[in-house]
């Protein structure tokens, strides 16, 4: 049997982790926020596209199934297909450039074909019922409430991903919880490569 990860996933692993963890501890400080928007969402989309392509590391397959087993309702969907979703929105249409701009439509979801990733997402989540969460920041003593909300439909209507998950605060939830599910396969954490 061969033993995971083997050298190649390692290097990707190592390199992908470093560069989450960075972009983590960047976007959780206040003066993150108080930078301009271009700069946020460059970030932002970044790490989504980092942890999107982690989740391609097969262990993550079974965590995420853990998850739908024993966790809350919905944590499973948000941590997986959801944060999916919103890297694929950013990465297929490279046209915004703030948080607050992005939006989808069934027209332009479907420019190409219909049934892809994006549009299977809205199909199966349109209509939803919106799930709250909080979450805690120890070095702030801070805790903060925000709820992920799904499109009411998903037609020719513009869905935009700020009334899905908030940008800051939104977004801090979910890197909280992309590196929850990452730190499931960190074994320890070492010196960059």
């Amino acid at each position: 049997m061969e033993k995971r990860p083997n050298k190649s996933e390692e290097l990707f692993l190592t390199l992908g982790y470093n560069r989450f963890y960075d972009l983590f501890d960047e976007i959780m400080e206040d003066e993150f926020w108080e930078k301009e928007d271009w700069y946020r969402f460059s970030k932002v989309s970044n790490i989504f596209a980092v942890y999107s392509e982690l989740l391609t590391y097969e262990p993550f397959k079974y965590v995420l199934e853990a998850i739908k087993k024993k966790r809350s309702p919905m944590e499973s969907e948000i941590g997986g297909p959801l944060f999916k979703f919103v890297r694929n929105v950013l990465a297929h249409f490279p046209v915004f450039e703030t948080w607050d701009e992005v939006w989808v439509s069934k027209e332009l979801v479907n420019w190409q074909r219909e049934g892809l990733t994006i549009d299977r997402f809205l199909k199966k989540y349109s209509g939803h019922a919106e799930v709250k969460y909080r979450f805690w920041e120890p070095e702030k003593k801070r805790m903060t409430y925000m709820s992920i909300n799904f499109p009411k439909k998903y037609e020719q209507n513009k869905v935009y991903i700020k009334d899905m998950v908030a940008e800051k605060d939104g977004v801090k939830f979910s890197i909280i919880m992309m590196r929850q599910i990452l730190n499931t396969q960190v074994e320890s954490v070492g010196e960059k490569a």
